[in-house]
């Protein structure tokens, strides 16, 4: 038998040695290729984004309502309506309101939308954006919608929470809202969803399946809405009419 050279720092036919490998694509070693290094030798988990992780600014209610109720409620008052909110419909999201205040016909564009802050550009200044909406003063169900599901969930909704405005939210696909901070929290009660529609408060992303689940989400921080989907997202949105932060 012939004699055969052995290379000792060459690993087992079959096997990938992903350290010795990336040695020899560097030039050069330092702090910045160890981490680089450290990162890859893990694979990214790909699983769970596809479902909702709590965290800080976004927890799951143990309240639940049914699914297909809602989504029938959402074409009956589309078909009443003619549409799902044409105000901002250039800028690929939709808007229904679902209550108002007494006796009141005709929403402003202030109270489809109201106060809230942002940083605007790269000197980073937060500013106060629009006019402060009274959510307690929104007590009153639409009637054009008093016999559908959203009635109901309406209903529970104020059995346990101060309620105010309480709105249908569209947004198309591959759509984002701004990065901004609301005066009130919300409740998320997604009726349309796909699993690249995300929520982000802060530092913390999850998607919020639609399956009945409500979501509280502290929107008095940081936060937007992503729907990177390809069919649009639809939640049932009920602001939280506590005493509102005043910065």
């Amino acid at each position: 038998m012939a004699d055969r050279i052995v290379d000792k720092d060459i690993t087992r036919p079959g096997m990938f040695d992903g350290k010795a490998h990336m040695k020899n694509l560097n030039r050069l070693s330092d702090n910045d290729t160890d981490l680089v290094e450290r990162c890859l030798a893990t694979p990214p988990e790909t699983k769970s984004v596809a479902g909702f992780v709590p965290g800080d600014g976004i927890q799951r209610l143990e309240l639940k309502f049914e699914l297909q109720q809602l989504r029938q409620a959402l074409e009956t008052c589309i078909s009443r309506v003619g549409y799902l909110g044409d105000e901002w419909k250039e800028h690929g999201f939709g808007i229904m309101p679902l209550t108002c205040r007494p006796g009141q016909s005709d929403l402003t564009t202030n109270d489809l939308s109201g106060r809230y802050w942002m940083r605007k550009d790269d000197r980073y200044v937060e500013e106060a954006c629009e006019e402060y909406v009274d959510e307690s003063a929104f007590s009153e169900f639409d009637p054009r919608f008093a016999d559908t599901y959203f009635e109901e969930v309406h209903q529970k909704l104020s059995e346990r929470f101060p309620i105010g405005r309480m709105r249908i939210l569209s947004k198309d696909t591959y759509n984002c809202n701004s990065w901004h901070r609301d005066p009130e929290p919300r409740l998320h009660i997604p009726i349309i969803s796909n699993p690249g529609s995300l929520f982000i408060v802060n530092h913390h992303v999850t998607h919020l399946p639609a399956d009945g689940s409500v979501y509280f989400t502290d929107t008095r921080g940081y936060h937007t809405a992503i729907n990177g989907g390809m069919d649009r997202r639809v939640h049932l949105v009920a602001a939280l009419a506590y005493p509102p932060v005043q910065g």
